[in-house]
């Protein structure tokens, strides 16, 4: 079977976090986030999955409190991807 790549996400910076800790994926994502300010990219992609939406909680609560952070929302096409756009 083909998988599918949706070339709107192939081209933003990603971090996939399938797997990893409640407890620790903050770590990852607020690190990626600075890197990715640095770098200059406005647009990012967290790849959280879909699941039970623990992951998905856990990121956007702090998303919420990010300075970094202009505004993120859950991409249309795969709600288990929030799409993040920075200051």
């Amino acid at each position: 079977m083909n998988k599918y790549n949706d070339p709107f996400l192939a081209i933003l910076p990603s971090l996939d976090v399938h797997g990893e800790f409640e407890d620790t994926v903050m770590t990852y994502v607020g690190s990626f986030i600075e890197e990715q300010y640095k770098l200059g990219n406005k647009k990012i992609v967290v790849v959280h999955g879909k699941g039970a939406g623990i992951l998905k909680n856990k990121i956007h609560e702090s998303l919420r409190k990010n300075r970094l952070v202009s505004r993120y929302y859950l991409y249309n096409f795969n709600i288990g991807c929030t799409i993040i756009e920075l200051i």
